[in-house]
C-alpha cells in the first residue's frame, strides 16, 4: 500500500520515462519534456522549417562543444538552450542569410543524452529519465512507474560526486520537502529487491515475505496472517544461520530469518 500511495501522490506531476540501455541516449518519451529541457552534448535533435520542403528535416547530434551543423546557416551553438530558444535562433539566422523572409522553425528532441537521472533496480521502467527542470525524488519514482512488487522499503540515491543517501519510502511519502530530496543530472537512484524472512507452522499465511527495516517478530507474525487457533506464541522459534533462537515478540528480525510457530499445549 505504501508503494501505491507514493505513486498516487505524485502522479499528477508525473511524466512517463523511457527505458533503454543506460549506456545509450534515451529515446524521446511519449510525454514531452522538450519545452524546458536544456540541450547538451550528445543530444540528437531534428530541425524542420514548416512549409518549406526544400529545407527538409535535418537530424543532427550536438557535438562536445554544443554546436550543430545545419543547412543554409552552417554551424551554430545549440547547447545550453531549450528547443524554443534554438528554434528562434535558427529563424533569425535564416532571415539574416536571406534564405526565408518569415520562417517558422520546429525543433524536436530525438534522443536525450546530456541531462538525465539513472533509475535502476526494482522500478517498473528502469533506464534513463530525462529531466527538464529540478525534480524531487518522488517525482522521478513516479515517472518510472513506481516500485515493483517485492521492492525494498528504501531508495539509495547517489549523486554525481558519489555521495549516497538511503531514503525510506515511508519518509518519502509521509514527510515534507526535507524528506524528499531534489535530484540533479547524472544522479543515480537504485531500489534494491527486498530481502526476505520466512514464516511457517501455525500461522494463517505461511511463506516468504519482504522484511522491512526494524521489523519485529510481532510484526512478522501479523504479516504471516496471525496465529491459527492452534498456534502458540510461547512455542515460537527463530532459526538464524543454522542457529536455533528463542526471541521475544519485540526482537528485531534479520534478513533470512525463519520463524516457526508450534502448536499450543492443552
Amino acid at each position: 500500500m505504501m508503494r501505491v500511495f507514493i505513486a498516487l501522490i505524485v502522479f499528477a506531476a508525473a511524466l512517463v520515462g523511457a527505458s533503454p540501455s543506460f549506456a545509450q541516449a534515451v529515446s524521446a518519451p511519449a510525454a514531452k519534456v522538450d519545452s524546458g529541457y536544456i540541450l547538451g552534448p550528445g543530444d540528437v535533435i531534428e530541425v524542420e522549417v514548416l512549409g518549406q520542403a526544400d529545407f527538409g528535416k535535418a537530424r543532427v547530434k550536438l557535438q562536445p562543444d554544443g554546436t550543430v551543423p545545419l543547412p543554409a546557416i552552417g554551424t551554430i551553438v545549440a547547447g545550453g538552450r531549450t528547443v524554443q530558444q534554438l528554434a528562434s535562433q535558427i529563424e533569425q539566422k535564416l532571415v539574416q542569410a536571406q534564405y526565408y523572409k518569415n520562417p517558422t522553425v520546429n525543433v524536436d528532441i530525438v534522443s536525450y543524452a546530456s541531462r538525465y537521472v539513472i533509475a535502476l533496480g526494482a522500478v517498473a521502467q528502469p533506464g534513463l529519465v530525462p529531466i527538464d527542470r529540478p525534480y524531487r525524488l518522488s517525482e522521478v519514482i513516479a515517472r518510472v512507474g513506481g516500485l515493483k512488487d517485492g521492492a525494498a522499503d528504501y531508495v539509495v540515491l547517489t549523486s554525481a560526486n558519489g555521495l549516497q543517501q538511503k531514503i525510506s519510502v515511508d519518509a518519502l511519502s509521509r514527510g515534507g520537502p526535507g524528506a524528499d530530496p531534489m535530484v540533479s543530472p547524472n544522479d543515480k537512484l537504485f531500489v534494491p529487491t527486498a530481502e526476505t524472512f520466512y514464516i511457517y507452522g501455525q500461522v494463517n499465511a505461511p511463506g516468504a515475505y519482504p522484511i522491512s527495516e526494524r521489523m519485529t517478530v510481532r510484526q512478522a507474525l501479523a504479516r504471516g496472517g496471525g496465529l491459527t487457533a492452534m498456534g502458540s506464541e510461547g512455542r515460537l522459534t527463530v532459526y538464524r544461520g543454522g542457529t536455533k533462537l528463542r526471541l521475544s515478540l519485540d526482537s528485531l528480525l534479520r534478513p533470512g530469518d525463519t520463524i516457526v510457530v508450534g502448536e499450543r499445549l492443552f
